[in-house]
């Protein structure tokens, strides 16, 4: 894939990065392209391997979460990456983290074909910004994790 920002128009992305904005008042606008542009890169890499165990980093996720806020565009990209990417949230909690997640993440994002942006990829304690995403996602038995086609019976958050 040559620019995963044309899975969305350019207005679409726009707002995405807008609402990363609204969100976390003082960044600067490079920065929250940045985010937007990795959580599509998270998303696409989400629909390819389904059953995979990744999770966004903390600051990724807060584009995915404002990705998701535009539902119009969030179902228009899933569709077209042929399934939809659901979010299961959950309250962050050191027991459950999983060290090696990101890796994991990070090497099947470069699979699919992408440039990794490493800064937006460590772990909140190495965070390049602050933001106010505040959930975390964790690799469930059986391929259900943060990201689920919708086969799992439970998932850790209420599925926003």
């Amino acid at each position: 894939m040559h620019d995963v920002r044309e899975l969305l128009t350019p207005a679409a992305f726009g707002g995405v990065v807008a609402t990363v904005l609204d969100n976390n008042p003082g960044m600067d606008e490079a920065t929250a392209a940045r985010i937007s542009t990795e959580a599509l890169k998270f998303v696409h890499t989400a629909a390819r391997f389904p059953t995979a165990k990744i999770t966004p980093s903390n600051v990724v996720d807060e584009g995915w979460h404002a990705l998701i806020l535009h539902t119009g565009p969030y179902a228009k990209l899933c569709e077209g990456l042929g399934r939809f990417v659901h979010h299961y949230p959950e309250r962050p909690d050191a027991q459950r983290h999983d060290p090696q997640a990101l890796t994991r993440t990070v090497a099947l994002i470069e699979e699919a074909g992408h440039r990794v942006d490493r800064e937006l990829w460590t772990g909140p304690a190495e965070a390049l910004v602050a933001v106010a995403a505040n959930c975390s996602h964790t690799p469930k038995p059986g391929g259900c994790g943060p990201i689920n086609p919708g086969n799992c019976a439970t998932h850790g958050g209420d599925g926003d």
